[in-house]
């Protein structure tokens, strides 16, 4: 009996999550993950850029954890309005992108860490505790690159720096191998508009065909997988 007491006592003093990802399945299921630690309490989720915002205003989370992939505006998009909105929250990336492109990234929009959803539960729930003690977090790999960036003067290819960060994202999911229909029903987005993406991409890389683009994306994704 006491021993249950105290377990709630510990549960009202847990810090409060915010999960943004348009998933439900996930979202949900991490959510019970997060629920059964006495010092993590789920006080939201969203699956949406305008509907993160909004529970942030009304909810008044500790951390918030968003996906690149979104409804409507992109992810690193959100973490920027965050930024601006709460320059305090800290906010965790958790993506099935790869950290390679867009950690980086993530991090110059305001994101205080990057995990990616393939990573191993315990090790996001460690990125958790790390932002809300004032700290970041980047995988071991992930540190590791960007040290070697920073002593060489590298990092990813001037080309593929120069895209936009749903453009990047459109290149990564060519890449792994999805079809335009595919990716435009995956970002919630018309065909139309992957197709222009698309065109952008090829203009900014300096490729003639689709098929360049084909080789190129799944080049560059092969490239992380070998570096992982």
């Amino acid at each position: 009996m006491g021993s249950n007491s105290n377990n709630h006592g510990t549960k009202r003093s847990a810090r409060r999550l915010l999960l943004v990802d348009d998933q439900p399945i996930l979202r949900e299921g991490f959510a019970r993950l997060l629920d059964q630690e006495p010092d993590l309490k789920v006080c939201g989720q969203a699956d949406s850029a305008p509907g993160a915002l909004k529970a942030i205003g009304a909810l008044r989370p500790d951390l918030v954890t968003v996906d690149i992939v979104l409804k409507g505006m992109n992810g690193i998009e959100l973490v920027k309005q965050i930024k601006a909105l709460h320059p305090l929250l800290p906010v965790l990336v958790l993506s099935m992108l790869d950290e390679v492109l867009f950690a980086e990234r993530a991090l110059r929009a305001g994101a205080k860490g990057y995990v990616m959803k393939q990573a191993p539960t315990d090790e996001v729930k460690t990125a958790i505790r790390r932002l809300l003690r004032g700290g970041r977090y980047l995988s071991p790999r992930m540190q590791e690159r960007i040290m070697e960036n920073l002593s060489s003067g590298g990092g990813p290819a001037p080309g593929i720096e120069s895209l936009s960060d749903r453009e990047l994202e459109v290149f990564q999911l060519i890449g792994n191998g999805c079809a335009t229909r595919q990716i435009a029903q995956q970002l919630r987005l018309s065909i139309k508009t992957i197709e222009t993406y698309r065109a952008h991409i090829k203009e900014k890389l300096k490729l003639a065909t689709g098929m360049e683009l084909i080789r190129l994306a799944v080049e560059t994704a092969s490239e992380q997988q070998r570096n992982r």
